[in-house]
């Protein structure tokens, strides 16, 4: 759990990942490419440690595990809180207000 938490805050935007989760590559679309976010990403099925931060985003109630999006830090959510987000236009507000975003 220590891990992604010194993971998730070292960039204002941080995704955990796996390359095999369509969902993954859609949050990733999105806020990397789509939005232009320099976000640090972490695929989980890439890394020695990753079984073992994907049981620490389950305990902080990631479900399913990956995507989990951080921003300023915080946990925002999964796939299904970061579309909703950015359908009601508060996710550029929230990537703003971290300096993740600046137009």
């Amino acid at each position: 759990m220590e891990r992604v938490s010194r993971l998730a805050g070292q960039k204002a935007v941080v995704i955990f990942s796996k390359n095999s989760c369509c969902m993954s590559h859609t949050i990733k679309s999105l806020i990397i490419s789509e939005l232009g976010v320099n976000a640090a990403v972490h695929e989980l099925d890439e890394d020695p440690k990753g079984r073992e931060m994907e049981r620490a985003l389950l305990k902080r109630g990631c479900s399913p595990a990956v995507p989990a999006v951080f921003i300023g830090g915080e946990l925002v959510g999964g796939a299904s809180e970061i579309m909703a987000l950015h359908l009601n236009g508060s996710l550029t507000r929230l990537l703003k207000r971290v300096g993740a975003l600046w137009l």
